[in-house]
């Protein structure tokens, strides 16, 4: 396997990185314009990177996209379309990662799980963070 794009309606609700994509050079698979960039660093062995930081840049994000990489365990990630249908289930096991873009998502955990979660802050409270959909709240 290697990156799939999990796409309706010409709409990207998430990209997969299955744990067995191997690369030979680094590459992002996110939009240049994407307000969440991801991709995989790969370099040959010996390679340095000088040290340095990254520019302030002032930017308006008025998205909020999620990544989970799971470390351990077995976890199902429902898809829904924004009227609530649901497109896909995914199930990720150790080193996959998925980047939720758009829509509506759930979790199931199917073996005890733990996954490393990066999103866009800063964290404004659960009140703030999360509108529930349907009936399983």
């Amino acid at each position: 396997m290697a990156v799939e794009s999990v796409e309706f309606n010409g709409i990207c609700y998430a990209e997969i990185i299955w744990a067995d994509t191997k690369v030979e050079q680094t590459t992002f698979y996110s939009p240049a314009e994407s307000s969440f960039q991801f991709g995989l660093l790969a370099h040959k062995a010996g390679f340095v990177e000088a040290p340095h930081y990254h520019k302030p840049f002032t930017r308006t994000i008025d998205d909020l996209q999620q990544m989970f990489v799971v470390q351990r365990g077995v976890v199902a990630v429902e898809l829904f379309a924004d009227n609530g249908d649901q497109l896909r289930e995914i199930v990720l096991r150790q080193g996959d990662a998925i980047v939720l873009i758009h829509g509506i998502h759930a979790i199931r955990v199917i073996e005890d799980m733990q996954c490393v979660s990066v999103k866009q802050g800063p964290f404004l409270g659960m009140e703030n963070d999360k509108v529930f959909v349907g009936n399983n709240q």
